[in-house]
C-alpha cells in the first residue's frame, strides 16, 4: 500500500463522507476487513476521487447515478448525505436520478428517488 495514496484517500474520504462516518467505519474495522478498508481508501478515495479530470461535485453525481442504477441502496443514501460536502445540489441530484430512470429503468429510478427523498427528509429533520 502506498502511504501517500492512503493518506490522501483518507483526507478525501473524510471531506466527502464526514469525520463522524469515517470514525465509525474505522472503529468497526476488524482483522477480517482490514485489507478491504485499506484497499478502498487507497484505490477508490486516494486513486479515483483524487483524479483531476472532474471536480468533486461531478464525481459525486456520477457516483449517485452508478449506485442508483446498481441498486446499492445503503451506499446511495450515504452519498446523498455526502452531497452536503461535495456541492451537489438537490436539483442536480434530481437530474442524476432522472438519468438512472432513463438508462437503468423505472424500478431503479423509483427506488433511488424514494431513498433520496427519505434521506433528504432525515437530513432536513436533523438540521
Amino acid at each position: 500500500m502506498s502511504d501517500d495514496r492512503y493518506d490522501e484517500g483518507m483526507k478525501v474520504r473524510r471531506a466527502v463522507l464526514g469525520d463522524a462516518h469515517v470514525d465509525r467505519a474505522s472503529q468497526a474495522i476488524t482483522d477480517f476487513d482490514k485489507d478491504f478498508q485499506e484497499y478502498i481508501t487507497e484505490t477508490v478515495w486516494g486513486g479515483v476521487w483524487t483524479r483531476p479530470g472532474v471536480d468533486r461535485r461531478t464525481r459525486s453525481l456520477m457516483t449517485l447515478c452508478i449506485l442508483g442504477a446498481l441498486g446499492h441502496h445503503e451506499e446511495l443514501a450515504l452519498h446523498i448525505r455526502a452531497s452536503r460536502n461535495t456541492g451537489a445540489t438537490k436539483s442536480e441530484i434530481v437530474e442524476a436520478l432522472m438519468h438512472v430512470t432513463a438508462y437503468a429503468g423505472v424500478p431503479a429510478g423509483n427506488r433511488a428517488f424514494a431513498i433520496a427523498k427519505r434521506t433528504f427528509e432525515e437530513m432536513d429533520a436533523s438540521d
